[in-house]
């Protein structure tokens, strides 16, 4: 579906409820603007193309890596509460 972008504005509604079945294409000045979709939509998007491996049972490789050394992550999380971060007065931000 096609919209001006005036018409989504006015039909906001309208077209959240049209984009949870397929993709809402927004036009501004008669050219292609934006894409309204759907949340389902959004994070599959955002898995096939976030690069990161995923176990079968959903796991990111962080998950698995996290629930694996979790011990030794939790200590070097208290070591930089602690102590900070080493160099941390040298960094311009």
């Amino acid at each position: 579906m096609h919209v001006s972008a005036t018409e989504a504005k006015n039909k906001f509604g309208q077209m959240l409820d049209e984009c949870q079945h397929h993709p809402v294409i927004i036009e501004k000045s008669g050219r292609r603007h934006s894409v309204l979709m759907s949340a389902k939509q959004y994070d599959q998007l955002v898995a096939k193309t976030s690069g990161k491996p995923k176990a079968p049972n959903g796991q990111s490789a962080g998950d698995r890596f996290y629930s694996e050394y979790k011990d030794w992550v939790d200590m070097q999380n208290d070591l930089v509460a602690q102590h900070g971060v080493f160099g941390e007065e040298y960094r311009v931000w």
